[in-house]
């Protein structure tokens, strides 16, 4: 009389838990990188709409928010530590400048910082942007670079 195999042998299972196992060794630093991407992308999503007051300011006033402490309202925006995501601690108009800092939490890097900074000219406004401190320019938009 023959014996029919029901199931697995145990070096198939072994195989098989041995394949899932690589598959998140490689998974997983590329999902942590992405993760990263995101918050600091985050970052600059939250900016834009402060590009966007400061911008209206200087249209306005031919000049950028200039009163020290504030900033932010001044350009008619929320106060800096309002501004705020997972990844962002806050989004701030710097004084005389124009330009915007954002910093991030540790999900980011811990003190990291983003600078946009406006170029005008020809009645327009450009923002460049420039990798502060604690941030990896691997995970900064090519843009930003």
């Amino acid at each position: 009389m023959k014996r029919v195999q029901k199931g697995f042998t145990l070096i198939e299972l072994m195989i098989v838990v041995a394949i899932i196992g690589i598959l998140a060794a490689i998974a997983l630093p590329a999902y942590s990188s992405y993760t990263k991407r995101a918050h600091v992308s985050e970052g600059l999503t939250l900016a834009d709409g402060a590009k966007s007051s400061v911008a209206e300011f200087y249209q306005s006033n031919g000049h950028f928010p200039s009163v020290a402490g504030s900033e932010n309202t001044s350009a008619g925006l929320a106060k800096a530590a309002s501004i705020t995501g997972n990844a962002v601690l806050s989004v701030s108009v710097i004084v005389n400048s124009g330009a915007i800092s954002i910093a991030y939490n540790d999900k980011v890097a811990s003190g990291g910082k983003l600078l946009l900074t406006p170029k005008t000219g020809a009645g327009s406004i450009t923002w460049t942007c420039s990798v502060g401190q604690n941030i990896d320019t691997k995970y900064v938009p090519s843009n930003c670079r």
